[in-house]
This record gives C-alpha cells, sequence and structure tokens, in this order.
C-alpha cells in the first residue's frame, strides 16, 4: 500500500524533529531480523531510553538533508532502522550489543555524533566505550592502587622486623 503525500509529509516531520533533540543517531541495516528479534530488541532499547524506527530511505535522507549535519552520509544500503537518544554513547551501545547477538542481520551502517556523520567503524568505536559507572570505577581503581601498594609495602616492612 503506498503512504499518501500528507502521511510522508507527517514522517518527515518526526524525523526532523527526532534528529533536531537527538544528542546521537544511529543508521542500522536489519535485513533478515525476525520479528520476535526486533521486538525484544525494541523493549530492550525503549528501557534505556533509546528511541528506534524503521524508515523509508528516501524520507530519511530528505530529513537529514534538512537537518544539516557536517561531514559526508555514510551509505544507506538495505533496510533502513534509526536510534537516538538523549545520551551520546547509549544509542550506538545498544545496536551494538544486538549487533553481537545477531552479527548475520543487524549492523550498524554509520551513524551521527554531535551534529557530525561518523562512518560505520567509528559508530563502532563509539559504541565499545564503557558506561559512566565503569569509568568511574576504573578511576577509583587507578587512584587507589598506589595506595594499596603502599600499605603492602609497609606490612611487609613490618614482618621484616
Amino acid at each position: 500500500m503506498a503512504i499518501t503525500r500528507a502521511k510522508k509529509g507527517e514522517i518527515i516531520e518526526k524525523l526532523k524533529e527526532a534528529f533536531k533533540n537527538a544528542k546521537s543517531l544511529i543508521f542500522v541495516n536489519f535485513r533478515g531480523l525476525s520479528v520476535g528479534n526486533a521486538t525484544s530488541m525494541r523493549r530492550a532499547l525503549k528501557s534505556e531510553g533509546i528511541s528506534y524506527t524503521v524508515a523509508k530511505k528516501t524520507l530519511a535522507k530528505e530529513a537529514l538533508e534538512e537537518a544539516n549535519f557536517k561531514g559526508v552520509q555514510p551509505p544507506l544500503e538495505g533496510e533502513l532502522a534509526l536510534a537516538w537518544g538523549e545520551d551520546l554513547v547509549a544509542p550506538a551501545r545498544g545496536i551494538h550489543s544486538f549487533e553481537v547477538k545477531f552479527p548475520e542481520n543487524l549492523k550498524i551502517m554509520g551513524g551521527v555524533f554531535e551534529g557530525r556523520f561518523m562512518t560505520a567503524a567509528e559508530m563502532n568505536e563509539i559504541a565499545r566505550i564503557p558506561t559512566l559507572e565503569v569509568l568511574r570505577g576504573k578511576f577509583v581503581n587507578i587512584i587507589n592502587s598506589p595506595i594499596q601498594r603502599l600499605v603492602i609495602g609497609l606490612n611487609e616492612i613490618s614482618k621484616v622486623k
């Protein structure tokens, strides 16, 4: 069934609004992903505050042109879905976790990060950034390490006497 011109306009406006409010945006190829897997992925992403929608490439490209992102838009091949959110890294991390589960059906094609188009490789690197809680834990461990070594050293000196 064909989409009416009015419906296309609504979709483009929805995408433009999403692009304006999103801090990062991921382009996803979901070829062959089963409905059950797609539904579970949508639920998991929604619980993390990530929006996910399927869009026609022509409508998405039109909305992207009006968004005026910097750089060169990555090629959008196959079926197109978009994931975005308020967190800079969460959409990439969320899609990447499902890309690992379904490598033959889900692929990051690129995205937008801080107002600039990014390639698939760059978005995959961004997706590997740990969460803020993990980064804080690593920082505390780094700060604690010299103190811990000093205490162990003093303890060994006290055992010698």
